[in-house]
This record gives C-alpha cells, structure tokens and sequence, in this order.
C-alpha cells in the first residue's frame, strides 16, 4: 500500500469523527497538507482539535518515513482545485483556470464553471460574447475559485449615514 493511501486511512476516519469533511490531502516535500472544510465554515477550535487527534494518530502509525511537517487548515475563500470531486464542488461558481505553456489556446481564463466530468471541464466565459471552453484536466495547470467581494456601499447611503442629534 502506498504512502498517501495509509495516510489517508489514518486521516479519513479521523476528519469524520471531528464533524469535517476530507477537502484534500497532499504530500509533498516533507509537508502533509490536511485541508478540512464543512458546510458552516471551520473555526479555529475545529482545526486545532483536528491537528491534535491527527498527530497523535499519525504519530502512532508513523505511516512516514523520515521527518515531516503536519499542516491542517481550511480551503479558504478563494480554493484551489485540483481533482475532479473539487471540481464538481465548484460547478456554478467563478473560477480561474492557468492552462499548461503547451495548450492550444488561452494561457489564463476565467468564468464560470457549467460542468466537470471525469476527464474535461466546461467554463463559460463573458468575454468575447458567452463562449465556451472545454478544457482537459491535463491541460489544466492551476484552478481555483474566484472570491467576489460585493460592491462598496455608495456614498450617503443610509444604512451607513450616521444621524445627528441636536443638543438642547
């Protein structure tokens, strides 16, 4: 069985027990990577609960050779997307998309994303007039959703007006 196959059967159980969902788990340069998501949000009392059950138990299966830095957080607003499941997470949402330097088209696109199967992805862009694009997963470089904060409130308006008293 391979490295990140144990250590996914360590963390798995563990991440459900704490009431989260598994966003990703990664491995890569002395560094496991444990993002951990709910539908509500993961406070920081979540994540550092989480990170003490799962370094016990990681310590105790020692499912990794050599030294290794655990780090257990949120997706955050803006996610990255790298498997097909974070895809289909994100169907209907913003996104941004930087193509590998030998794709045939587009270096950076934007818009949103209509579908994700199992090989390819569909993103609808604005511009130039709702095209589409149909892009392979291996064609993907990077992906990650879009955070769009909402329009600055106008000056004047009144719910951020404050009102004067005059003193008597």
């Amino acid at each position: 069985m391979s490295v990140s196959k144990r250590v996914r059967g360590i963390v798995e159980p563990i991440v459900a027990e704490s009431g989260l969902e598994l966003f990703d788990l990664e491995l890569a340069g002395g560094v496991l990577r444990v993002t951990v998501d709910r539908p509500d949000g993961v406070d920081m009392q979540a994540i550092a609960a989480t990170t003490r059950a799962l370094s016990r138990a990681l310590d105790d299966a020692d499912p990794i050779a050599g030294r290794y830095t655990l780090e257990v957080s949120s997706p955050g607003l803006e996610r990255p997307l790298r498997t097909p499941a974070h895809f289909r997470w994100a169907i209907g949402r913003e996104v941004a998309i930087k193509t590998i330097a030998t794709f045939d088209g587009p270096r950076r696109v934007a818009g949103t994303l209509v579908d994700a199967g199992d090989d390819h992805i569909t993103l609808a862009i604005d511009e130039p007039d709702g095209d589409a694009y149909e892009l392979a997963y291996d064609d993907i470089e990077r992906a990650r959703t879009v955070f769009s904060w909402g329009p600055a409130p106008k000056p004047g308006d009144t719910a951020t007006r404050t009102k004067r008293v005059k003193a008597t």
